[in-house]
């Protein structure tokens, strides 16, 4: 039975959990702002006493890969690179927005339609992606910017539930009889076991010395106005 470790940071939330077998044993999770870096190797230690395991007893590091937060990512992927030297266990990486996808799944298994996670990515642009409900993706991951005709013919078609920290903030454009929005979180690391003990299993591991997290997008420096210097 795999035993997995599982880090989620690719947004506010700050997510860890530990999977046996596919199953979620041990969970703990904040939301906020700031919190990856002063929490989640405190997290991760409280998952694995919660479980009665010790890191010698880990098969594998499973982390989501983005897209997300550049820091947020940088943050989860590079801890769990550094446990995956530090034990000499293999790392998984999980798509961020399939992992909210299978969440989103796991909680209504009656549900037959599309499923659209989107994660805030300012303004009115979210990385996002479509599934079905067998996580076949309909429309690959992309930054994009939403208006009224975004997913015009797929709505056309069939329900889309919207998700994510970027659903919201798209409800009133998105304005469709077919457009569902779930307000409920599903960045979650519990939401990453069955597929990474599916990835375990098949051998789906990464390069440990070359993997980069799934930016989707170059991070851009910003200078505060405050700073800027005046003419």
């Amino acid at each position: 039975m795999a035993k997995i470790l599982q880090i989620e940071t690719a947004t506010a939330v700050c997510s860890v959990a530990l999977s046996v077998d596919g199953k979620t044993v041990s969970l703990k999770e904040e939301s906020g702002q700031n919190l990856h870096a002063s929490n989640l190797t405190l997290f991760i230690e409280d998952v694995i006493k919660s479980a009665g395991l010790s890191y010698s007893d880990l098969d594998a590091i499973a982390v989501s890969k983005g897209p997300g937060s550049y820091t947020g990512l940088r943050i989860g992927v590079s801890t769990a690179k550094g446990l995956c030297y530090a034990l000499d266990k293999p790392l998984i990486a999980i798509e961020t927005l399939k992992m909210m996808a299978a969440g989103f799944l796991t909680e209504n298994p009656d549900y037959s339609a599309l499923v659209c996670p989107m994660i805030d990515a300012r303004r009115m642009e979210v990385y996002t992606s479509v599934f079905d409900t067998a996580l076949t993706v309909l429309a690959p991951t992309t930054a994009k910017i939403i208006d009224e005709t975004s997913f015009a013919d797929l709505l056309s078609q069939q329900n889309i539930t919207f998700l994510g920290d970027g659903a919201a903030k798209c409800a009133e454009v998105l304005a469709h009889q077919h457009a569902i929005f779930n307000a409920a979180n599903f960045n979650s690391a519990g939401y990453m076991s069955q597929l990474a003990n599916k990835a375990f299993y098949e051998s789906d591991f990464e390069d440990v010395a070359y993997f980069e997290p799934f930016y989707l997008k170059d991070f851009v420096v910003t200078q505060s106005k405050k700073q800027q210097v005046q003419p």
